[in-house]
C-alpha cells in the first residue's frame, strides 16, 4: 500500500478520494513542525501531498529522501520546488491549477476596490468610534471607470481579473507576458506591451505572474519612481515579486497613490510594519483561494495527481511532464 504524507489537512473530500483508492494517508501528530520532524516523516513515506511553503524541495531535500517517488502540491505555484532536481530523479509534481483562478481574481478585483476607496483605514475609524465630523476633503478617494489595467501575467488569473475590471468599469486592458495571449486580446481587447510601458501606463497594476528567482524584488524603487502618481500596485501573486521597504516609501513618498496585498515580503508580515498604519494600503492574510469551493476543488486536483500516479499514469496537472518522457 502506497504511504501518503500529507503534511496539513485539507478538505474531505480529498481524503476521501486517497483512502478510497487504497492509499494509506500519513499526518503529522502536530502541524508545526520542525525542519527535521518534517523530513523525518517525509523519509518515512512513497509520496507527498504538500499544503504551504513552509520547506523547500531542494536538492538538499531530495538527496536526503531518495524514497519520494511523487509529490502533489496543494497549490498552483511551484516555486519552492526545484524542478531540474526532481527531473533529475524522474519524479513528477502536481499542481492545482485552474479552480482557484475565479477565487483569487475576486481578492485582486476586492483589494484594487479596497484601496481606491480607503476601505481598510475608514473601517478602522468605525472600529475606534472615530467618525469625527464631515470633512469634503478627508481621505479622498478615486474611481476606477475608464482607466487602465495593467496585468503583468497574463494567464488564467489574470484573465480573470481583466474581465471582472473590463465588465464592472470598463477598463482598458493592458498586459505584459513572456507570451501573447491571443483570448484576451480578442475578448477583453487586451493590448500587449512592453514591461516599460506597462509600469508607465497603468493605472492599477496587477501582478498574477508565475514566480520565478529572476522576479525576486522586480518591483523596486526604480519601477515604482516610473509609475503613475495616481497608480495602485496589486499583488496577490507572490510576495517576492515586490520589494516591501521601496513600496512603503513609494507609498509615504506620494511616487504612487496606494497598494493592495494578499501577498507579502517576507511572509506572514509583522504586526508592526509601519506599511500597515498607511490610509492608502489594504493587506489580507494570502487568502486568494480561501473559498470553500477553490479549497475543495484543490483538494480533488491534488489527490487526483496522487491517484493517478498510483495507478502508473501521468499525473493530470504535471508542472514537469518531461519526466514522463
Amino acid at each position: 500500500m502506497m504511504k501518503v504524507f500529507v503534511n496539513k489537512r485539507i478538505p474531505e473530500v480529498g481524503i476521501n478520494m486517497l483512502q478510497e483508492a487504497g492509499l494509506q494517508i500519513v499526518f503529522p501528530e502536530s502541524e508545526n513542525l520542525t525542519y527535521e520532524e518534517w523530513l523525518k516523516y517525509c523519509q518515512n513515506t512513497d509520496v507527498i501531498l504538500n499544503v504551504g511553503g513552509d520547506f523547500k524541495y531542494d536538492k538538499l531535500f531530495f538527496d536526503s529522501c531518495p524514497n519520494i517517488k511523487a509529490i502533489a502540491l496543494y497549490s498552483v505555484g511551484f516555486d519552492h520546488v526545484d524542478i531540474k532536481e526532481a527531473n533529475v530523479r524522474n519524479i513528477p509534481i502536481g499542481n492545482t491549477p485552474d479552480v482557484l483562478s475565479r477565487a483569487t481574481s475576486d481578492v485582486a478585483f476586492l483589494l484594487m476596490q479596497s484601496v481606491a476607496r480607503r476601505a481598510s483605514y475608514n473601517f478602522q475609524k468605525v472600529k475606534e468610534g472615530n467618525w469625527g465630523a464631515f470633512d469634503p476633503l478627508h481621505a479622498l478617494g478615486q474611481e476606477l471607470y475608464g482607466k487602465t489595467l495593467g496585468v503583468f501575467g497574463l494567464g488564467r488569473i489574470g484573465f480573470q481579473m481583466a474581465e471582472k475590471c473590463k465588465k464592472a468599469f470598463d477598463m482598458e486592458i493592458i498586459y505584459h507576458n513572456r507570451h501573447r495571449n491571443e483570448e484576451a486580446e480578442r475578448e477583453l481587447d487586451a493590448t500587449y506591451v512592453s514591461f516599460d510601458e506597462l509600469v508607465r501606463n497603468s493605472d492599477v497594476l496587477s501582478v498574477h505572474a508565475n514566480y520565478t528567482p529572476e522576479h525576486k524584488d522586480l518591483f523596486n524603487q526604480s519601477v515604482f519612481e516610473k509609475m503613475n502618481s495616481d497608480a495602485i500596485f496589486i499583488n496577490t501573486a507572490r510576495g517576492g515579486f515586490h520589494q516591501e521597504q521601496d513600496l512603503y516609501h513609494a507609498l509615504t513618498e506620494g511616487k504612487i497613490w496606494g497598494a493592495g496585498l494578499d501577498v507579502t515580503n517576507p511572509e506572514p508580515m509583522s504586526a508592526n510594519n509601519p506599511i500597515l498604519e498607511l490610509s492608502n494600503v489594504c493587506v489580507l492574510p494570502h487568502i486568494g483561494s480561501a473559498t470553500i469551493e477553490a479549497r475543495n476543488g484543490m483538494a480533488r486536483l491534488a489527490a487526483g495527481n496522487l491517484i493517478a500516479f498510483s495507478k502508473g499514469e501521468q499525473m493530470p496537472n504535471c508542472v514537469n511532464p518531461e519526466v514522463y518522457d
